[in-house]
């Protein structure tokens, strides 16, 4: 299981920037009675690892036949997909097939580079929209369609819907064109999907056994609602990072992983964070870092910036490679020293050297610490931060699965495009457009 240290933000251990620590079990233990309620069915995020895995096998097997996989998504319907493809198969295009392309935005050259490089005849892309209709995955797939269809292709052999089960727009394809569609749980919201076909479909078309994942996220929704504390480290964290705010005023979260593998882990938990809790004014703002990298960035306004922050390592226990620093230059004390140790040792001395020096300075930091990547580890990884985040929402009275912030912005993008229902909107944008700039 793994592991959460929070010596660092306690008052014994870093003083009155500290908290106490009966305030944090009080408030983990209210986070898990409130889970407890069950209040919203969105919830069923935590019975996905109880899921059945037939047709994500299926269909990941036949995804392995193709030289290219290409996967149509944004927000939490790519940055997922990512975390797995980066942490399980690092450069995997160098070396694995099928090749894979993760195209979350709308920036048109970046599809120019994807179509360049790929060959249709041999590609199956896999197009992820719960609702069916985000608007930047299907301008793409609109693209993606007419190339296949004006190569006279068979649209239902190189795409592969993940979607609502019961309507949307790409239900409606799936079933008058037989593309074969994979099914998003209603009750299961987008940042909260990566251990659905999401995530899993791309696991197992990259050779990753989805059940693997399942797993590991097992072993925490097991946990999430046990209220015996020592076996909730996920109350113990939300309450720590609550409280951190509410009494400290420490407003941004630093989320250092120390593995390139899981630095677009720190992206992807910095969405699931943002969306689920900044409302009604409430709410940290996450801050996506790497580990040894922003040592040499970002550590000097960690250490004498603003005292807003609080620092949330992950340390990689093993590594896995154990290369060792040849013993060179003996004469040169720079070089000398490093010799005879391994680039693990280095890296977790790095993070242990950085932890130490939040300390000295009395800055509050907590440490995750996981014993290994591998799949199980990931899927206890998505699960453990999907709770935490969870019960965070939880105490500051928010819904963690909304987002009213972000619907302004999609209405003001449909009226500007011309979507039926949307009139008022576009005239709005229209009347923005014609006020005068006086500071450009």
């Amino acid at each position: 299981m793994i592991k959460l240290d929070l010596s660092n933000v306690l008052t014994e251990v870093i003083g009155k920037k500290g908290l106490n620590f009966y305030e944090i079990e009080q408030n983990a233990k209210k986070a898990i009675t409130l889970l407890n309620e069950k209040k919203y069915s969105e919830l069923d995020f935590l019975n996905l690892p109880y899921q059945d895995l037939k047709k994500v096998k299926e269909i990941g097997e036949r995804a392995r036949e193709y030289e290219h996989f290409i996967i149509l998504g944004i927000g939490g319907s790519a940055l997922g997909p990512r975390v797995i493809l980066e942490s399980l198969s690092p450069f995997h295009n160098l070396t694995k097939k099928p090749k894979v392309f993760i195209y979350d935005n709308v920036d048109p050259t970046t599809l120019k580079h994807i179509i360049e490089i790929i060959d249709l005849k041999r590609t199956l892309i896999n197009v992820i929209s719960k609702s069916g209709s985000t608007s930047e995955t299907l301008a793409s797939f609109l693209i993606l369609w007419r190339m296949i269809r004006d190569k006279k292709l068979k649209v239902n052999e190189h795409f592969v819907f993940t979607t609502d089960p019961e309507k949307g727009n790409l239900k409606r394809l799936a079933e008058e064109y037989e593309i074969p569609a994979l099914e998003i749980p209603k009750n299961v919201v987008g940042r909260y999907s990566v251990l659905s076909p999401v995530g899993l479909l791309l696991a197992e078309a990259i050779g990753i056994k989805s059940e693997s994942i399942l797993e590991g996220a097992k072993e925490v929704s097991d946990r999430a609602f046990k209220e015996n504390l020592p076996e909730n480290p996920m109350a113990f964290l939300a309450s720590c990072l609550y409280l951190m705010d509410t009494l400290k005023e420490r407003k941004i979260v630093v989320f250092l992983p120390y593995s390139d593998r899981l630095k677009t882990l720190s992206e992807w938990f910095c969405q699931l964070w943002a969306e689920s809790l900044g409302k009604e004014g409430k709410g940290t703002t996450p801050y996506p870092s790497l580990g040894t990298t922003d040592q040499h960035s970002q550590l000097q306004l960690w250490m004498e910036g603003p005292e807003d922050k609080v620092i949330l390592f992950m340390a990689v226990e093993q590594h896995n490679f154990q290369e060792e620093i040849p013993e060179e230059f003996h004469d040169i004390e720079g070089l000398r020293f490093l010799g005879g140790h391994t680039l693990e040792e280095l890296i977790n001395t790095e993070q242990l050297a950085t932890e130490m020096a939040l300390w000295m300075n009395k800055k509050p930091n907590m440490k995750i610490i996981i014993p290994k990547i591998n799949p199980f580890i990931i899927g206890q990884i998505f699960q453990f931060l999907q709770v935490t985040t969870t019960m965070a929402g939880l105490l500051y009275g928010v819904n963690p699965f909304n987002q009213p912030g972000v619907e302004l912005g999609k209405r003001l993008t449909y009226g500007a495009m011309g979507k039926r229902g949307f009139e008022t909107e576009g005239e709005e944008v229209k009347n923005y457009l014609k006020k005068q700039k006086f500071y450009i």
